[in-house]
């Protein structure tokens, strides 16, 4: 990849390039499929599988002419001033803005050249598909000495990782880059990095080899508003918004998360109940029985010999959790969201024990 450019967005992969291998369907948590599996479940369903806040910003009241007509240039100028002062932005960095972070997935591979890339997994599953979509030989590795063996150019890695939470610090990866084996271009998916900030590698993205995703959604937990930031150096910011057109973002969701993002009180305060909040959930999940693996302070990841049957005797009960198709004793369970939800869940566990689940 050029300093200065980045490469043809727009060419074809090469006709004798080697496709990547099938991928498995994503089945996300939180739809209205899992709800119809327990169709006779208590309403409403507590969604413990998405990984969001349940105690979402408080929108407030937003101005109805926002609703009223496209988003202005100053809203959007609004948005990112906030964004970059919460990201700690370096200078020389810039911003696009996409309606959710999904959508800049499967738009970042189409502005990079087709070719041999890598994934660290076990990670979040809609990236490989995106670049295999785009015509990149995608080859997923566990390690990071794993990564540089493959010798490709391109490196992605979700940090905090999805679901297991693995961290590297912003040295640690910006050593790849400086690594004669490293890749060229590394890019960041911090759709969890808003709970540690000290883990984002934001500060340092004007490098022209780091592109860093963020998710507004998750802590903020205002999934529907559907907002997510591109943050690199400005060729790569240029590309993407080109891509994405004008008006990408509603002017309503501009207004809500500059509000956000400026929220200083409320963003400290949050941080510190989700991490309250998690070890209140390690608590009722090891009574259970399940082992703590790993996660984040907005979801645990545990294993149980009998995860599917937890599965389904929590949906019994109207409670939705994430399982894993391809780690079957693995399951990712979410925080309830006030006191009501915490002692619904916890009765959940305790009715739902194996040696008491009708067969």
């Amino acid at each position: 990849m050029p300093d200065s450019t980045p490469p043809d967005a727009f060419d074809p992969a090469p006709p004798d390039a080697p496709a990547s291998p099938p991928l498995p369907s994503i089945r996300h948590g939180g739809d209205d499929a899992a709800a119809a599996a327990w169709p006779d479940a208590p309403r409403p369903l507590l969604d413990l599988s998405t990984g969001l806040n349940p105690r979402p910003y408080p929108v407030g009241t937003v101005a109805p002419d926002l609703w009223a007509r496209l988003p202005q240039a100053g809203n959007q100028a609004e948005l990112l001033a906030a964004a970059r002062r919460y990201l700690g932005l370096a200078r020389n960095a810039r911003l696009a803005t996409a309606p959710g972070s999904q959508m800049l997935i499967g738009q970042l591979p189409h502005l990079v050249p087709p070719g041999p890339m890598t994934i660290l997994g076990p990670t979040y599953g809609e990236h490989a598909p995106a670049w295999a979509r785009a015509g990149h030989r995608v080859e997923t590795v566990t390690s990071l000495d794993a990564a540089r063996a493959t010798g490709a150019t391109t490196l992605l890695i979700t940090n905090p990782n999805n679901p297991c939470g693995r961290v590297f610090s912003p040295h640690a990866l910006r050593a790849l880059l400086n690594a004669a084996d490293g890749p060229r271009l590394l890019v960041v998916d911090e759709a969890f990095a808003d709970l540690d900030p000290t883990n984002s590698l934001a500060p340092h993205c004007d490098h022209p080899g780091i592109i860093v995703l963020r998710s507004f959604g998750k802590f903020f937990g205002l999934g529907g508003l559907r907002l997510g930031l591109m943050a690199a150096a400005p060729v790569w910011v240029e590309a993407m918004s080109q891509r994405l057109g004008p008006w990408s973002v509603s002017g309503p969701a501009l207004a809500i998360a500059a509000r956000a993002y400026a929220d200083t009180a409320w963003i400290t305060a949050t941080r510190a109940r989700l991490q309250q909040d998690a070890r209140r959930l390690d608590t009722l999940l090891t009574r259970a029985g399940f082992r703590i693996v790993g996660g984040t302070a907005l979801y645990r990841l545990v294993e149980h010999d009998d995860a599917a049957g937890w599965v389904d005797g929590l949906g019994r009960r109207g409670i939705l959790v994430r399982r894993f198709d391809d780690q079957p004793q693995r399951l990712r369970v979410g925080l309830p969201g006030d006191e009501v939800q915490w002692l619904r869940f916890s009765t959940a566990l305790k009715e739902a024990q194996p040696h008491g689940r009708s067969v």
